[in-house]
């Protein structure tokens, strides 16, 4: 069956009118969302803690800024912007005690509705828009008159206004204007977990090392091995997003197309789709996520650990190497508010 998609034409800005959108965190997606709905002509207040580095920045960017507790009691829509393992703490302490009923919680992602490391209340509605894209990039297309889809859902709606309201936050962050997906807190959970591991991160990230690392050990110098697995991986995915998979092999050669048909399917093979069968079971199962609790709260060593090697692997220095040929590719602002944090003598999370 196919997804309801919903446009500019059914989402309307009218249930947010005359209220207040609370967003908790003024991070990637809290940043954005919290800027594209005060240009949208939503009031916006940000909660954050007192000594939160964000403080500075989101006072520069004019937002009234309180302590979370206290957006929880002034708002009627509450956006838990924070991350997926911050939240549990942040909910307990700061919102559960505050919430009353009639008030909306939401979210970005459904990690914390899904898996249950927190429990709403019946009397508050329930939902979620997940922009599929990073913030700066639902930022910048805002801006642009652009946007970025979105999915939206609904866990609770004691209200019976839960979608109306859902689809109005992603009106209002311009996501609308390009498509908003109906869909529900466990699909969205379990296919971006699926997507993060297998393909977009984990799969590809994988997939770029090892093929540098075949040709290097083959005798193939570095630089040759980094324009072919990495440098040139961006004008493929372009292709892709533009015109699909059929869309990028028309305007490849036919000689790339053949060992693309031909040998794609020997490297993804079988065993790999059994593999990414039981990366999916281990998210479905819940798994996943144990492990990952388990590793936040035992310190983060082993995920610390792995960064480093991942930063370590040669294909960083010679990437670093290349790229310094280009400017032009030299880290972007965000919107201005990765130069706010830097003047904060921080970075933007």
């Amino acid at each position: 069956m196919a997804a309801q998609i919903y446009t500019e034409k059914e989402a309307s800005l009218a249930p947010l009118q005359g209220r207040v959108f609370g967003v908790i965190g003024f991070g990637s997606q809290g940043h954005a969302h919290a800027l594209n709905l005060r240009d949208s002509g939503v009031e916006v207040i940000v909660g954050l803690p007192e000594r939160s580095r964000s403080v500075r920045v989101a006072e520069e960017l004019g937002f009234s800024v309180h302590r979370s507790a206290e957006v929880a009691e002034r708002a009627d829509l509450l956006f838990l912007a924070a991350p997926d393992l911050v939240i549990p703490d942040l909910y307990a302490a700061e919102i559960a005690p505050r919430l009353r009923p009639g008030q909306t919680l939401g979210f970005a992602h459904g990690f914390s509705v899904h898996y249950r490391t927190i429990t709403p209340p019946e009397n508050v509605d329930v939902i979620m828009v997940a922009p599929k894209g990073p913030g700066h990039i639902v930022r910048r297309e805002f801006t642009q008159g652009k946007g970025v889809p979105a999915l939206v859902a609904v866990a609770q709606n004691p209200s019976g206004k839960a979608l109306a309201n859902a689809l109005a936050w992603a009106a209002g962050i311009g996501a609308a204007r390009a498509g908003v997906i109906e869909t529900t807190f466990r699909e969205e959970t379990e296919t971006d977990l699926f997507g993060e591991q297998a393909v977009l991160c984990g799969g590809m990230t994988a997939l770029v090392q090892a093929g540098f690392e075949t040709l290097v050990e083959a005798g193939y110098q570095p630089e040759m091995a980094y324009f072919e697995c990495l440098h040139e991986m961006k004008l493929i995915v372009d292709l892709m997003q533009e015109a699909g998979i059929s869309g990028m092999r028309f305007s490849i050669s036919e000689t790339a197309k053949w060992g693309d048909v031909t040998v794609g399917p020997q490297i993804i093979d079988e065993h790999v789709r059994q593999t990414m069968r039981k990366v999916l079971g281990r998210i479905q199962d819940g798994s996943f996520a144990r492990e990952w609790i388990a590793e936040a709260r035992g310190g983060k060593k082993r995920y610390q650990e792995l960064l480093q090697q991942g930063a370590n692997h040669p294909i960083e220095q010679v990437g670093a190497r290349m790229r310094s040929l280009m400017p032009w590719l030299k880290k972007r602002d965000v919107s201005g508010v990765q130069a706010a944090y830097e003047r904060g003598g921080g970075k933007a999370e």
